[in-house]
């Protein structure tokens, strides 16, 4: 089950990654044990970039990545993230300014238990702080040794191309999916313009694409999906419909609807590295399979039909959270 290898900027990683946050938050209890077998797994398929946060769990996530990677992190393209900042209700916000950069590197690399990051991301952008005052943070990091490269995530257009000007990101982080497709309007041409690779999260529409999910009373307290509008009783069936259409193509193929999904994501270009998030080791191996699916133009077509941008009910988030995207 070869993976192969593709390029973010100059950073050469494995085809396809691996969403560690899902294994400390946001989609039920964690297994440290089976989260940890299926980092080990990940890395003896091929699936060299690993990718957390250091709000994952609260630092927790990062701390089990460390564990997992301790005795092969030769073998890790080790991805981290800060910028996410909670207030005591909870409230989200951003910062970027330089003494917070140089705060949260020194704090990630003390919990990963490493000496350097390989790729480090701005997790949402700041708009208090000028982008460039950010990058340049990031490229004393890069000259001292903590980091190697730097990236970008959630960002707009306009963004990428100043943060290039100052220095080029290897990679923009963004959801992207059959079911939210907006990187598509601008930042995704912009990236392939200027080289800077395409990080998708979220490939498999927060694990609804594989038809899994077939009501939000599936949803666990806890679980973050709960307060998405597209898991909401009344937008589930019309996104349901989506998954059957894209059911009864995989079908044909002999593949699963997700393995279908994702496929369409690793398809999008050879700069574009999908990080679909599992903590079981059986759906890493399905979700690797897919990574040398390739689909024919007829599928493609019938896949758009399928599932046109237009026929998805319900933003990607509520309102407070979309407006830290897109910036």
């Amino acid at each position: 089950m070869a993976i192969g290898t593709r390029q973010l900027g100059d950073l050469t990683v494995s085809a396809q990654g691996l969403g560690c946050m899902g294994m400390s938050q946001s989609y039920g209890a964690g297994d440290e044990s089976e989260s940890i077998a299926t980092i080990h797994r990940a890395l003896d398929l091929g699936v060299t970039l690993l990718d957390t946060a250091n709000v994952y769990g609260s630092g927790a996530n990062e701390e089990l990545v460390g564990r997992a990677i301790a005795d092969r992190r030769d073998r890790v393209v080790l991805a981290t993230k800060f910028g996410i900042v909670r207030d005591a209700d909870g409230n989200q916000a951003a910062r970027g300014d330089r003494a917070y950069v140089r705060q949260c590197v020194e704090e990630s690399l003390r919990r990963l238990g490493v000496d350097h990051i390989d790729l480090y991301y701005q997790h949402r952008v700041d708009p208090d702080t000028p982008i460039e005052e950010t990058v340049g943070a990031l490229v004393e990091l890069i000259s001292e040794g903590r980091i190697r490269h730097y990236g970008l995530s959630e960002c707009g257009a306009e963004t990428v191309r100043r943060a290039h000007a100052v220095h080029p990101p290897a990679a923009v982080q963004s959801e992207w999916s059959l079911w939210t497709r907006d990187i598509e309007d601008a930042v995704a041409p912009t990236c392939a313009e200027l080289g800077i690779g395409v990080v998708p999260f979220s490939p498999l529409g927060r694990g609804f694409l594989t038809g899994s999910i077939t009501s939000a009373g599936q949803l666990g307290e806890g679980d973050m999906r709960r307060g998405l509008p597209r898991f909401s009783a009344e937008n589930l069936d019309a996104n349901l419909a989506i998954v059957e259409a894209l059911r009864a193509i995989a079908d044909r193929r002999g593949v699963t609807a997700g393995q279908l999904a994702l496929a369409w994501v690793q398809g999008r270009g050879e700069h574009v590295v999908p990080i679909p998030g599992t903590k079981r080791r059986s759906y890493l191996e399905q979700n690797v399979a897919a990574a040398s699916l390739e689909l024919t133009g007829d599928e493609l077509a019938e896949i758009e039909a399928a599932a046109p941008a237009s026929a998805v009910a319900g933003d990607r988030y509520p309102e407070h959270l979309q407006r830290t995207v897109g910036r």
